[in-house]
């Protein structure tokens, strides 16, 4: 039953540290791709005035920062819950 409990507690928790890290990944985005094309808006699919090279180009780099910041909250939470409760999270 502790399992169950410690599971629903930390749920709330888990959504809060998934919207801060998907927040903090917009960011890094922005200012990598100020970095990477000099440009501070970065192209949106539709925009007819974007190319296919520059479109897919910020398309991937949004996907691989996001995935970073994504693995590294989740390893983290895993890591902070096993410090706090002595098991691993599932």
């Amino acid at each position: 039953m502790a399992g169950k409990l410690g599971k629903l507690a930390l749920k709330p928790v888990n959504v809060g540290l998934g919207l801060a890290a998907g927040a903090v990944a917009g960011i890094l985005f922005k200012e990598a791709w100020k970095l990477v094309s000099g440009d501070d808006d970065a192209p949106d699919a539709g925009d007819p005035d974007r190319g296919w090279v520059e479109i897919l180009t910020a398309a991937a780099l949004q996907g691989a920062i996001f995935a970073v910041v994504k693995a590294a909250v989740h390893r983290g939470g895993a890591i902070g819950t096993h410090k706090l409760t002595g098991t691993w999270p599932d």
